[in-house]
């Protein structure tokens, strides 16, 4: 595997500057948080107030959290969000909701899925960012050690038990990593 590349160390001709590469940064993170937020909402419009839907509630907690902070960084750094927001926004609702109405293993499935392509997707900023950003890199770690605590949960919960796991994980993670590249560009 390649090593990543620094922001502004092995930057070549064409790279976008450091700034415009944290706009990224944080334009894409503020999507993702945003509709991790929405697929969380859909789950639980389904699921209500089963007990099924008591892990899912923390873990929306977590995300709101995680928004708020995106949602701040973006109006500090002056972020463009991605102009994809409605789209992420019925898009999640709609994943979340379709993922309970399967069960709450495919709901588990769904979290599964997603958490394992953020964690890759905030290790690898993490490594980008080094030293450079040092608050922007911490709060990434802290929140991807979040998502991974996500995904363990969705895994105790019965996730590879979901009725087609392997599909729809698979699926899932297409539709995570096509929304990262979309939302880092748009």
């Amino acid at each position: 595997m390649a090593r990543p590349r620094r922001i502004l160390a092995d930057r070549l001709p064409g790279d976008p500057n450091r700034e415009a590469a944290i706009a990224a940064m944080i334009r894409v993170d503020h999507a993702g948080e945003y509709g991790a937020r929405r697929i969380y909402e859909g789950q639980l419009a389904v699921l209500g107030n089963r007990p099924e839907a008591l892990p899912i509630r923390r873990m929306a907690e977590q995300e709101q959290r995680h928004l708020d902070a995106f949602d701040r960084l973006v109006v500090e750094r002056r972020v463009r969000p991605t102009a994809l927001a409605p789209l992420w926004d019925a898009a999640g609702f709609a994943l979340g909701a379709a993922t309970a109405l399967m069960g709450p293993r495919a709901a588990m499935a769904c979290t599964e899925a997603v958490e394992s392509v953020i964690d890759e997707h905030y290790a690898r900023q993490a490594e980008r960012l080094g030293a450079e950003e040092p608050d922007l890199r911490a709060a990434i770690e802290e929140f991807r050690a979040d998502e991974i605590e996500h995904k363990a949960t969705a895994i105790a919960h019965g996730a590879a038990d979901a009725p087609a796991h392997e599909v729809l994980t698979a699926a899932i993670k297409g539709a995570t990593r096509l929304a990262i590249w979309l939302s880092t560009r748009v």
